[in-house]
């Protein structure tokens, strides 16, 4: 009975201790990054816009901004 007393704090202890070894979740980095503005060169793309033309990318942007993501300019 003693021995069973004395192992019960060991057990909590080294069960305590194993949260301690968790390995540091990292997602690896980013690879094969490149500008937004390069985009995908297949038939699904905005109209008006040439994969990388940043200027064509950066006016798609503006007019995006202007007429669908402007909610003052929708309720006036």
């Amino acid at each position: 009975m003693k021995r069973l007393v004395l192992l019960i704090p060991v057990l909590a202890a080294l069960a305590g201790l194993s949260a301690c070894g968790d390995k540091p979740q990292t997602m690896g980095g980013n690879k094969g990054h490149v500008a937004a503005f390069e985009g995908a060169k297949n038939k699904f793309v905005a109209p008006g816009w040439n994969p990388g033309d940043k200027n064509s990318w950066e006016q798609g942007l503006k007019a995006r901004l202007q007429n669908t993501q402007n909610e003052y300019s929708k309720t006036n």
